[in-house]
């Protein structure tokens, strides 16, 4: 499992990953020049660091991401909520509603979803 968050730099890396994946290390290289602008080096030191912060995995030049963009951002979100929430989601929405109002569209939306927790 990924430890830790991603930066922007990282971000960006790690979407090629998730978008083009699994896909040959030097094609990454390629598309990271093309997109972001880096040299072989920078693209091959970052790798290393995604590789050994488990979040990708290199197995013979082959490079593919450990777990699903979704499946990230979902533990990151969860990891928030718990730092910052005491894992308590009520307590999240209730300070996240108080500046942003929530549409009718949003709350039916969350409404579907605890039905669905429900049955």
């Amino acid at each position: 499992m990924h430890d830790g968050k991603l930066g922007p730099v990282e971000s960006r890396f790690a979407d090629i990953v998730w978008r083009e994946g699994p896909l040959p290390s030097s094609r990454l290289a390629a598309l990271a020049l093309e997109e972001l602008g880096w040299k072989k080096s920078t693209a091959y030191t970052v790798l290393k660091r995604l590789c050994e912060r488990g979040l990708l995995q290199n197995d013979g030049g082959l490079v593919s991401a450990r777990m699903s963009r979704e499946e990230f951002y979902a533990a990151q979100g969860e990891q928030f909520v718990q730092e910052t929430f005491d894992g308590s989601l009520p307590a999240f929405l209730a300070a996240f509603s108080r500046r942003k109002k929530l549409s009718r569209h949003e709350i039916d939306e969350l409404q579907k979803l605890i039905d669905g927790m429900r049955g």
